[in-house]
């Protein structure tokens, strides 16, 4: 009996063995069927007052998508981009950390041989090691080269251009101030235009749609690329439901950047703008439909912008205020049953933000060898909490001042300035370049122009400004002991421009996907 009982005991323990996997493996799989998805669309140089609902006195229709989006779910007042130039600006969206600390503090070029730099750690990255599929649609923008390139970041699947549409022509040019040229011309203006790089589509190369590191048109039909980014997402979406995989779908538009082409727009610069916003909102509205459809209940959308209007190009409607409207942008967050319907929040929120409440939510935690910037933001966005940043920075453009400096501070309903002046406007107009010592405070409250700041001499102002320059103190000094801190590599060479065929002029070729 003792002899049987001893041959049947290893048989149990295996047979528990195997109970206690089974089940553990369907627990993993359960787990795994509800880890949430994400998509997270991100708009090119939008005005703070290019979604409806924001200036609903206005009583325009550009936004029908979107303003169904803001009464379905969570409209967001006072986001603010992480920087108001576009590498910065996605380099902290992915890594959740100001330019100071990621590298990124400028836009890299045609000719940038490298892009955000490899120690920085992405969101789609930590999402993919986490059984998540990854894929961008649009525009890049943080280094087109080798390992710099999307598919080497964490993305799974690239289709795009390396970076912004002005930076390359087409045969077909859109509209811009001044208008664009096509690719190939030897008319005395057009040579003139090539030699000014801000006059309006200037560039050697032709502008490249790249999918997964490889050209496959150049240069590209500006006029079909929304439809090819809406297929390609649609794709996506539909293809990660039939796998049972959870799934980010990062949708970064060419829209509102110049050279806008819509398919179809009169010629007056109000037409074509608003036929272009109609046509980014077309393009939500076939992802959110699509969403719903597939997963409904279980897919999170983020729609925001990556910074204000290109004031030089007279683009967007802009929060009308002195200074912000280079990076308070319009932001709407969507989780049907589990955001609720028609609310909004003031909650001072970065697009930084983004990485750690995605990560919250996919229930991933950040790797703990680096300092973050980004605060996770999910009781804001699910429970109706309206604590946000206490303090937030505002990285300077390189139009006054060092790049990514931070010399602009929000402080709950006040901001600061250390310097102003700069950017040229759209009357061609440059404000001249002030530094501000003390600084400039204005009450956002009471004076949301920010025209009038408050005097110096008061006890108001002596308060304030304390705990702004005490702040800001002391995140400077954190960046400045901080070990993860990267330094992005900015050299350029001609040989690192896409090109499909070196032999040909503007590097053409007729491959279309």
């Amino acid at each position: 009996m003792a002899q049987h009982a001893s041959q049947l005991f290893p048989s149990v323990i295996l047979l528990l063995g195997l109970v206690i996997y089974t089940v553990s493996q369907r627990v993993a799989e359960e787990q795994f069927k509800t880890k949430p998805n994400f998509i997270i669309i991100l708009a090119d140089d939008i005005g703070w007052g290019d979604l409806d609902v924001n200036q609903p006195e206005k009583q325009t229709n550009n936004t029908p998508n979107l303003n169904q989006m803001a009464q379905q779910g969570l409209r967001l007042t006072d986001f603010h981009s992480p920087a108001s130039t576009c590498s910065p600006s996605r380099a902290a969206i992915l890594t959740g950390r100001y330019g100071l600390r990621n590298g990124v503090t400028h836009n890299f070029a045609v000719n940038s041989v490298a892009g955000l730099p490899l120690s920085e750690v992405t969101l789609p990255q930590l999402l993919q090691q986490a059984g998540y599929y990854t894929a961008i649609v649009g525009k890049w923008h943080l280094g087109h080269n080798g390992p710099y390139g999307p598919n080497n970041r964490g993305f799974d699947y690239f289709l795009g251009i390396p970076y912004s549409n002005d930076m390359g022509c087409t045969d077909r040019p859109g509209y811009d101030l001044p208008p664009c040229f096509p690719c190939v011309s030897s008319e005395p203006q057009v040579i003139r235009q090539r030699r000014s790089v801000h006059g309006g589509c200037y560039s050697k190369v032709g502008l490249p749609l790249v999918e997964n590191g490889s050209i496959v048109e150049q240069p590209l039909d500006l006029r079909a690329l929304t439809e090819k980014y809406k297929s390609a997402a649609l794709r996506i979406i539909h293809g990660a439901r039939a796998r049972a995989q959870p799934y980010l779908l990062f949708v970064t538009s060419a829209h509102m950047h110049v050279p806008l082409a819509p398919t179809v727009a009169n010629f007056s610069g109000d037409g074509v703008y608003a036929a272009s916003l109609r046509e980014l909102d077309g393009l939500v509205g076939a992802i959110k439909a699509a969403a719903d459809e597939t997963d409904k209940g279980n897919t999170l959308i983020w729609f925001t912008g990556d910074n204000g209007p290109w004031e030089q190009k007279c683009g967007g409607s802009a929060k009308q205020t002195t200074w912000e409207g280079g990076h308070r942008v319009p932001t709407v967050v969507y989780w049907p049953g589990r955001i609720p319907a028609n609310t909004t929040s003031s909650a001072v929120l970065s697009g930084m933000d983004i990485f750690s409440t995605v990560l919250s939510m996919a229930g991933i935690a950040p790797p703990s060898d680096r300092r973050y910037d980004g605060i996770d933001a999910t009781n804001i966005i699910l429970h109706g909490e309206h604590s946000g940043h206490e303090f937030l920075f505002h990285p300077n453009s390189g139009a006054a001042g060092k790049f990514g400096d931070l010399q602009t501070v929000r402080a709950g309903k006040h901001k600061a300035f250390y310097i102003t002046g700069g950017p040229e406007a759209c009357n061609g107009g440059t404000g001249q370049v002030q530094l501000h010592d003390p600084p400039l405070i204005f009450d956002l409250e009471h004076e949301e122009a920010e025209e009038t700041p408050l005097q110096f001499d008061t006890p108001d102002y002596r308060a304030i400004a304390w705990r702004v320059a005490h702040k800001r103190d002391e995140l400077l000094w954190d960046i400045a002991t901080d070990r993860s801190v990267s330094t992005a590599d900015y050299s350029q060479d001609e040989l690192a421009a896409p090109c499909c065929d070196r032999a040909k002029a503007v590097c053409r070729c007729h491959t279309v996907c």
